[in-house]
């Protein structure tokens, strides 16, 4: 019998104790080779590339190139050198977790 589903484990990402109230998802589209700018974030990102492709680099770390289907995470407060679209632009899905009454936000350069 062959299977009719098929479940893939793509990531398994621990994370530091935290209290989560809510998780916002986002559709993001970037314009061909627009650079997100070093930035970081107040609660974890995680993701998905659902269309083009994009430059990826955390905390001086080797940089990748994430293509559709490709899954990343960006760390809580933790320095994101790189999300730099390619010449093929890129759109992705980002779900921030969030403590309660917290704002999902994006904040440029590193944390203080």
């Amino acid at each position: 019998m062959t299977e009719q589903v098929e479940r893939l484990t793509l990531l398994t990402q621990l994370l530091p104790d935290r209290v989560t109230g809510s998780v916002q998802v986002r559709r993001i589209t970037m314009q061909p080779n627009v650079a997100g700018g070093p930035h970081h974030h107040n609660g974890p990102v995680f993701g998905s590339i659902e269309s083009g492709s994009v430059v990826f680099q955390v905390d001086s770390g080797a940089e990748v190139i994430l293509r559709a289907g490709d899954v990343f995470y960006e760390p809580q407060g933790v320095l994101i050198d790189r999300f730099d679209a390619t010449s093929e632009g890129v759109t992705f899905l980002a779900y921030f977790l969030s403590g309660p009454d917290e704002t999902p936000e994006l904040r440029p350069g590193p944390p203080l």
